[in-house]
C-alpha cells in the first residue's frame, strides 16, 4: 500500500491572476513539520498569528492552474470561499481520512462533518 502525498483540487470560484486568467485546478501536498514550524519565524506571523495559515498554504499548494509559483501573494489574492476551501482541504488531507474526497464533485463543498477537528 502506498501513501498518497498529493491531492488534486478544484477551487469553487478560482484564482484570477494579474492578467485576468482564471485558475481553478491545483494540487496540494501533505504538510511536513517544517511547513508548520517555519512560518512561526516569519515577522508577519509575529504581528498577526492568523497569517501563518497563508504561509502554510503557499508552501503546500504546489500547483494552481498555470501559475508558475504559488506565493503568499497568490494565497492572499484568493476569494474568501476559495481560501476557506483550501483550509478545509488542508485539515482533511493532513488530519483526517482523505478518502472522503473521492465521493465529491470537483469544487463541491466539503461535508461539514468532514472538516471538524476533534
Amino acid at each position: 500500500m502506498s501513501l498518497q502525498t498529493e491531492f488534486p483540487f478544484t477551487l469553487p470560484k478560482g484564482y484570477v491572476d494579474e492578467h485576468g486568467t482564471l485558475h481553478r485546478t491545483g494540487v496540494m501536498r501533505l504538510a511536513c513539520a517544517r511547513d508548520e514550524i517555519e512560518p512561526l519565524r516569519d515577522g508577519r506571523v509575529k504581528e498577526n498569528e492568523a497569517y501563518a495559515t497563508v504561509i502554510v498554504l503557499s508552501r503546500v499548494v504546489t500547483e494552481l492552474g498555470t501559475v508558475q509559483r504559488v506565493t503568499t501573494k497568490t494565497i492572499e489574492s484568493l476569494f474568501v470561499s476559495d481560501f476557506s476551501y483550501l483550509q478545509d482541504l488542508y485539515r482533511i488531507v493532513n488530519f483526517q481520512d482523505p478518502s472522503v474526497l473521492d465521493a465529491l464533485e470537483p469544487g463541491a463543498p466539503f461535508p461539514l462533518t468532514s472538516v471538524e477537528v476533534g
